[in-house]
């Protein structure tokens, strides 16, 4: 476990509160590839001792998002928002141990992240996550997830002057 980077989870969790709950690990992040392992447990497991779809979802979306997050929370990118535009999931058999979760897309969410950046433009970009449980099938994939990654540069809050007119109501029904 990379001690450093699943710190940089745990403060990501304070703005998304599931990510603590399911309590992942950053096995491996690197340029290339980012490996997160979530434990099967009591928060984890549904009915039928298999990992719960929220939990695959949720693995899923760390594994995939946590190139571009460490990107903009440090350095010269911070201005870039990143949230998830679309998902497909397909679940080849039970994730009944502890799963991990792999996204090897890395070097594409950078030059992602540096295009949005420099040029200002939307940039929504598919990243494919594969999920396993390496302690009972191997590299044999239980689920494999495509998010679409949806980046852009954010330019400072809305003001006042530039958000939309609120619509009132008054009177009766």
């Amino acid at each position: 476990m990379l001690l450093k980077e699943t710190a940089l989870v745990r403060l990501l969790s304070l703005r998304i509160p599931v990510l603590l709950f399911v309590g992942p690990r950053v096995m491996r992040l690197d340029e290339e590839v980012c490996e997160i392992e979530i434990p099967l447990g009591w928060r984890t497991r549904n009915h039928l001792g298999s990992m719960y779809f929220g939990a695959l979802c949720a693995g899923a979306d760390l594994a995939g998002g946590l190139h571009a997050a460490r990107l903009t929370t440090v350095g010269k990118f911070r201005g870039v928002k990143l949230v998830f535009a679309d998902v497909k999931g397909e679940f080849l058999k039970r994730a009944d141990g502890d799963v991990l979760f792999r996204c090897a897309d890395g070097a594409r969410v950078a030059a992602a992240v540096r295009k949005t950046h420099e040029t200002g433009e939307r940039v929504t970009l598919p990243v494919g996550i594969t999920a396993l449980v390496p302690d009972k099938y191997g590299e044999e994939p239980v689920a494999r997830f495509t998010l679409a990654l949806s980046l852009k540069r954010g330019d400072g809050p809305v003001r006042l002057a530039e958000a939309p007119p609120r619509e009132t109501r008054t009177g009766g029904a």
